[in-house]
């Protein structure tokens, strides 16, 4: 694979803290990379050092073979970046700030298909000053693309927007990827990296604790859970060994278990609920996912705390 960023040892240091401890990761072309982590786990100071905007304290970056801080003004032309918070000029109107923004790259995407892509194109007359948080977050992504980047940065693309604006750029964001771009991606809503992203690492204290594939994660996650619904009379009869979560309501009470085996604990339900003649509500399977391997790195990190 062509590797459009190499990360080899990568340590920051302010002052007397460690903000980012000899961390090594890849990315390669053409792919979707999460990088995940709590807040202040090092995920930002990261994307500063790999968009050019910080030195490394130790250790190596490579971004398209080029040093991104020495050679920002060769990279810059190729990479799109959208940061956590943007500042615009109030009385502008959208059409004008990208108008403003195209100023600013050699070969610019046409205003009308930039709008057009984030969905802004019957906002183009309004001022940025009247625009809801979502929409200036489609503002911002709309001024990181103007370049028609190979790379692509995002840092929390979707903070503000609706669930159906936040589907849009999902959509968008996998547009993107099939026509080549390469995206490297931070977010707290775990469901988007799960969507994206082909591999993920995950930060914890400055160190990346686990990094690998969707599917690799789910392994290191481990237990499958099962949801149902069920009378709430019957559920201290349900023939299961394993972990039991149960949320009770007035006529119904919502369980979910925790399964190594998840084949096994379905047949055992299925052939218990034939017998009594119970019905399972709503029956889903979820392998276990991010949210799970996030939980078990907080654990051992609190082990180590106190050991």
């Amino acid at each position: 694979m062509d590797r459009i960023i190499e990360v080899d040892r990568l340590s920051v240091v302010y002052r007397d803290t460690t903000a980012v401890d000899g961390i090594s990761f890849h990315v390669d072309r053409g792919e979707v990379f999460g990088l995940l982590g709590t807040n202040g786990a090092g995920k930002t100071t990261t994307l500063d050092v790999l968009e050019g905007y910080r030195a490394p304290s130790a250790g190596t970056v490579r971004v398209m073979g080029c040093d991104p801080r020495r050679d920002h003004d060769q990279l810059a032309p190729r990479v799109g970046i959208l940061l956590q918070e943007a500042a615009f000029f109030e009385t502008l109107t959208v059409a004008q700030t990208v108008t403003a923004w195209r100023r600013f790259h050699v070969e610019p995407q046409p205003l009308e298909r930039v709008l057009e892509a984030v969905g802004l194109s019957s906002r183009a007359h309004v001022r940025c000053s009247q625009l809801s948080g979502g929409e200036r977050r489609r503002l911002d992504l709309a001024l990181a693309l103007l370049g028609g980047p190979e790379l692509l940065y995002l840092d929390e693309p979707t903070t503000g927007m609706d669930p159906e604006a936040r589907q849009e750029c999902l959509d968008l964001v996998r547009r993107l990827v099939e026509d080549g771009t390469t995206v490297v991606l931070t977010t707290h809503y775990l469901e988007e990296a799960e969507v994206l992203a082909d591999r993920v690492a995950i930060m914890n204290d400055g160190r990346i604790e686990a990094t690998g594939t969707l599917s690799e994660m789910r392994r290191l996650a481990g237990d499958s859970r099962i949801t149902f619904g069920i009378d709430p009379s019957w559920v201290d009869a349900l023939p299961v060994r394993e972990a039991v979560t149960v949320q009770r309501h007035p006529d119904t009470a919502r369980v979910t278990i925790c399964a190594g085996d998840p084949q096994r604990v379905l047949r055992e339900l299925s052939d218990w609920a034939a017998v009594t003649d119970v019905r399972l509500d709503e029956l889903t399977v979820q392998p276990g996912g991010l949210a799970e391997v996030f939980r078990r790195i907080a654990e051992n990190a609190s082990q180590r705390s106190v050991a």
